[in-house]
């Protein structure tokens, strides 16, 4: 909805400039979209007077302009068959951006002649749609003159409307909202009644009174069409509208100022002296729906739930009431006699028409928010006054048929509603004054009720139905930034949950991933029997006798199987480098307590083809994330004991190993998963998995949460000792890699295997594994006689495990 300052002060008498009239909308509950300042844009045009013209040397088109501006005289070339020695016109100075053209002017030669500016045309400054030459001007107008002034550009304000306010679809209901809150003083106009000169030619017949209850319109005779005088082509111009002619001009003028949609049809284009208001119609031999030619030209099948106004006795269809009339009874400027309409229609017929036929009218987003009732009228007498003041012409006598709905209900109301919804603490005469300015009708009630107050809501307010919506009402026009900021009295905080060490460990689980760049999968904690199978599972006491789905009637053993197969949707997809986790039951079968949590991951490395290689081992990359995990969640990992191979047959025996603590309570197994179980899963390998089980992870030995003491940061530099020792083949690295860093717990900060190697000069089943040993001084930098006793006491621990020092 758009409307112009002076448009305003027609209904509304202030002082007020149009950003102060902008901020008191936005206090008032209407949501200011832009403010449109023409002005802005026009400033640096002024006007000029050419003094010569002639003929440019090198275009016969173009001609050389000695031009007197108000910077003094300028030459400047122009191409406009107008230009003429003593025609005032519009100037551009150089660096003025020209709307209408899109360009910032520039000093540059014009076919070896530089134009020091330009002189435009009404449409290269967007004032009209086309133009044959620059702008013409009255002689008179003093050069230098500032060109918004001359075209009336003026500010307009663009908002968007709420839909429970269609009151704020004509300007007088913005007037009166901000009249209300104290922008100014509403002006109070009466319509006057435009006497019949004779009885109306045309009646009219209502058939679907639940889509049109009430209809009203007078044939005016004698009119003359043609152009709309400037002022209203002016108005309707800056919202945006395009002027037709004086009858339709005079609608549009009307449903943008009163919010009231009007429709003006050609009386010698009626087929017969009645109107029909009736509901669409399907032809019982051939079961098409009728079709209407609009005004937009456009042909539209009408519904039954459309509503329709018919002329010849009801069977030509001449519109769709409220949304847009039919090209057959369109006014042009031969029409002399016309019939006017002005009707209300029920608000969800419209809004369903204008979405089955996709038709976004003025009329149609009017009538579908719902339009005032008791407009009819008084928007018929309004519209004929103006008519016969541009058209000239004899009115007939107002038809009217039907019954309007019923006004809102009376609202029984306490003004003390107000501070107890609001906090605001207004007086009485403050709250009845607000109501009144709204158009609410304020009267004391009879003794003996409980409220104090009936108040009636005005015709056009149908969303107010309750003391609450009364009191919004006096709230926004007073002013939201007047609402008082009392706090809300404290309330106790419920006592929280506490989470068990198991749901901590898995939230901790769930976070550490996630960070590893893990993609949690939460997947059923069923799965086909014989998928079960192969991961040692599928007992008949996991069977389900009423399963969800055929391929989930089973309890999963483990979570693997679900993972394996959602890598392979992902696969599929094209997303086949996947690393997945789930954190879940699985059920064993072995008892009334089979169920276990576990926490699973796989990755399936399909890296992109590189000619660098495949780089890290991926099965040492999820042993990494494996160990950093459970570090995480407080399990033992210096204390773990990692034995390699599986009994699980579903894991690779040369690429799997399980972590432990002692020989039956088994932690985690983790490895490559056998190709034989992603064959049969229909899953490209490799694989790579581990499932913790974290019923057997055991809890840490201190009790409650202790706070973080400082940072231990040591302040000398560490150093380094390399060693090889040569093992028996089936000896674990890690069995050395524990020997070597509990030589000496406070100065061995860390021991990593940086080779393994196998061949010339070590003997056939054994390999040469080197460690790299960090030693971290604490008190002073280490003397080479300690360097020396500490290296010795590696070597000794490391000899216990069965290694000899190889260098």
């Amino acid at each position: 909805m758009k409307f112009t300052l002076s448009w305003l002060k027609d209904h509304l008498e202030t002082e007020a400039d149009v950003h102060r009239i902008a901020e008191a909308m936005t206090m008032a509950g209407l949501e200011v979209e832009e403010v449109l300042d023409p002005a802005a844009k026009l400033a640096p045009f002024t006007v000029a007077r050419i003094v010569s013209a002639e003929r440019h040397p090198n275009a016969d088109r173009l001609q050389v302009c000695q031009v007197e501006t108000v910077d003094g005289m300028k030459e400047i070339v122009c191409g406009a068959p107008n230009a003429r020695a003593g025609l005032t016109t519009i100037y551009a100075p150089i660096g003025a951006y020209v709307p209408g053209l899109g360009v910032t002017l520039v000093e540059k030669p014009v076919r070896g002649v530089v134009s020091n500016g330009m002189l435009c045309s009404a449409s290269e400054l967007e004032l009209a749609d086309d133009s044959d030459g620059i702008q013409e001007l009255p002689p008179e107008i003093a050069v230098g003159t500032p060109v918004a002034g001359l075209f009336g550009a003026e500010p307009v304000i663009d908002f968007e409307v709420t839909p429970n306010r269609p009151d704020w679809l004509g300007v007088t209901g913005i007037a009166r909202d901000l009249a209300a809150a104290g922008v100014g003083r509403l002006k109070h106009f009466d319509i006057a009644v435009v006497r019949g000169a004779f009885p109306s030619p045309v009646s009219v017949r209502i058939e679907a009174p639940e889509m049109c209850p009430v209809f009203a319109g007078r044939v005016i005779r004698g009119v003359s069409n043609g152009p709309s005088p400037a002022w209203l082509q002016k108005r309707l111009t800056a919202i945006g509208l395009r002027p037709i002619n004086r009858l339709v001009d005079v609608t549009n003028l009307i449903a943008y100022d009163r919010a009231r949609p009007l429709h003006v049809y050609d009386l010698a284009k009626l087929s017969g002296p009645e109107i029909v208001v009736r509901a669409g119609q399907v032809s019982a031999q051939t079961g098409e729906a009728e079709h209407l030619i609009a005004l937009d030209g456009k042909t539209y099948a009408v519904q039954p739930a459309d509503c329709v106004i018919a002329d010849a006795a009801g069977e030509r269809p001449i519109g769709l009431g409220g949304v847009m009339g039919g090209e057959s009874t369109g006014c042009d400027d031969d029409t002399t006699d016309v019939f006017l309409e002005s009707a209300w229609f029920e608000p969800l017929v419209i809004a369903q028409t204008g979405r089955v036929h996709a038709i976004h009218s003025d009329a149609q987003y009017r009538f579908a928010r719902g339009v005032d009732p008791a407009s009819v009228t008084p928007g018929l007498e309004l519209a004929t006054r103006l008519i016969l003041d541009l058209c000239g012409g004899a009115p007939s006598e107002i038809v009217y048929v039907g019954e309007p709905p019923a006004n809102p209900a009376p609202i029984a109301f306490d003004p003390a509603h107000v501070k107890r919804l609001t906090g605001m603490d207004l007086a009485d005469d403050r709250i009845g004054t607000i109501l009144g300015q709204l158009g609410f009708l304020v009267q004391a009630a009879p003794e003996g009720q409980a409220q104090p107050w009936i108040v009636t809501p005005p015709s056009f307010r149908r969303d107010v139905d309750g003391p609450a919506d009364l009191v919004e009402e006096v709230a926004r026009i007073e002013g939201f930034d007047r609402l008082p900021d009392t706090p809300l009295p404290p309330v106790a905080r419920p006592a929280g949950g506490v989470l068990n060490p198991r749901q901590a460990r898995v939230r901790t689980a769930r976070r550490a991933l996630a960070a590893l760049g893990y993609a949690e999968a939460v997947t059923w904690s069923f799965t086909k029997q014989s998928t079960a199978a192969l991961f040692g599972g599928g007992d008949e006491t996991l069977v389900l006798e009423n399963p969800i789905a055929a391929d989930l009637d089973c309890m999963r053993p483990s979570v693997l199987p679900n993972l394996v197969q959602a890598a392979a949707r992902n696969a599929a997809r094209g997303f086949a480098d996947a690393a997945l986790f789930e954190i879940g039951p699985i059920y064993l079968g072995d008892g009334p307590n089979d169920q276990r949590t576990v926490i699973a991951a796989l990755v399936a490395p399909h890296a992109a083809r590189h000619w660098a290689g495949a780089g890290e081992d991926p099965l040492f990359a999820l042993k990494g994330d494996l160990t950093a995990l459970l570090e995480e969640i407080g399990a033992p990992v210096a204390s773990l004991q990692l034995a390699q191979g599986s009994n699980r047959d579903w894991w690779h025996p040369g690429r799997s190993a399980r972590l432990q603590l002692g020989p039956k309570n088994v932690i985690v197994e983790f490895g490559e998963l056998h190709p034989r179980v992603l064959k049969a899963l229909d899953a490209d390998g490799p694989m790579l998995a581990f499932e913790i089980v974290l019923d057997n992870v055991p809890e840490p030995r201190g009790k409650g949460s202790k706070a973080r003491g400082p940072a231990d940061l040591a302040t000398l530099m560490p150093l380094t000792r390399d060693f090889a020792f040569v093992v028996e083949e089936a000896k674990p690295a890690g069995d050395l890699v524990r020997a070597a860093a509990g030589a000496d717990k406070a100065l061995i900060a860390e021991v990593r295997v940086f080779d393994v190697y196998r061949g010339k000069g070590v003997d056939d089943g054994f390999k040469s594994v080197a460690l790299e040993v960090v030693l971290q001084p604490r008190q002073a930098t280490l003397t080479d006689a300690e360097i020396e006793a500490l290296t010795a006491r590696v070597v000794a621990a490391v000899e216990k495990q069965g290694g000899k020092l190889r260098a």
